[in-house]
């Protein structure tokens, strides 16, 4: 497991919730999974762990340069992991060919950019791929903007799971096979 100290902008995450919600991934060989985040430990440990003992890809898009030189440090002898220096104002997502089938955002992505977010995500996804969002605990205003774009931007079958964590409501949403760009 990886250790490392710093100190989260993200509030934490339950080790034992986060093992319940990875059951959600099937055990499939070439599994991809990106993450775009700016803070925190615990997923980023949590889903390295589960890429090593799977044989999984694993690439992190960390969208904050301190937090990048922080994970740097302590990924960089992980060879199933990849680490990326990210910004959100790139025109296009797509990095080496990849698709993925799971996206992780624990990212905080503004009201201006969700909806290009979305949109250049989409093109990363492999069909039947799901979005995981992170959102805070109770925050429904988010939660109805994130669904309506989501919606609009032809990701389908969202859902919201509100009792599994303490602190963030988890919005999924599925990129479906010949739905938009």
């Amino acid at each position: 497991m990886l250790i490392f100290s710093y100190t989260p902008i993200m509030k934490p995450i339950e080790v034992t919730k986060l093992s319940q919600l990875l059951q959600i991934i099937p055990d499939h060989p070439m599994i991809r999974i990106v993450h775009f985040s700016d803070s925190g430990k615990t997923l980023p440990e949590i889903l390295s762990d589960f890429a090593a003992k799977k044989g999984y890809e694993y690439q992190i898009n960390a969208l904050d340069a301190a937090y990048f030189n922080l994970l740097q440090k302590h990924l960089q002898t992980a060879p199933y992991i990849k680490l990326i220096n990210f910004t959100l104002s790139r025109p296009r997502y797509m990095i080496q060919g990849k698709l993925y089938d799971y996206v992780f955002v624990t990212a905080t992505i503004n009201d201006a950019t969700r909806e290009d977010f979305l949109k250049r995500v989409h093109p990363v996804m492999k069909n039947g791929g799901n979005i995981l969002i992170f959102l805070p605990k109770g925050d429904h205003t988010q939660r109805w903007e994130w669904l309506r774009l989501l919606e609009e931007n032809y990701y389908v079958a969202s859902n919201t799971i509100d009792d599994l964590f303490d602190h963030y409501d988890l919005l999924i949403s599925k990129k479906m096979h010949g739905w938009g760009g």
